[in-house]
């Protein structure tokens, strides 16, 4: 019901922007997020997006450089990753979570209990 698509390899200061297509259920009464895991590290919440709460979230290290959106024609989620990091490098999971939960994408521990879970596509960025 989340399929992710559009990782790859990019230097340092490059783009890519990555899609999550969703079916199963509504925007309208889940968060919808992404969440990142690199080799050896826990799993961090990088941005979600609730239509219906008007509610944003990127965590500090993305802010200014990462842009989430919807397109509900396409029932798909769009996160664009400029000016890439290597330490943006990690598996990019697409998530989602009741809209009441918002919040569980800033935490450490709320990522792990996420309603929705798909498999994840890799970012590398190379210096």
């Amino acid at each position: 019901q989340l399929q992710a698509s559009g990782g790859g390899s990019v230097q340092a200061g490059g783009s890519l922007r990555l899609s999550c297509a969703v079916s199963g259920f509504s925007f309208d009464d889940y968060a919808i997020g992404w969440i990142r895991q690199a080799p050896g590290k826990e799993r961090e919440g990088v941005s979600c997006i609730s239509i219906s709460d008007d509610y944003i979230y990127y965590r500090d290290s993305v802010k200014n450089r990462f842009t989430i959106s919807i397109d509900n024609a396409k029932n798909t989620v769009y996160l664009q990753m400029d000016n890439l990091k290597p330490e943006d490098t990690a598996v990019y999971h697409c998530a989602a979570v009741d809209r009441g939960k918002h919040w569980y994408f800033s935490l450490s521990s709320g990522v792990y209990g996420m309603d929705y879970w798909g498999k994840g596509t890799l970012v590398t960025v190379s210096s």
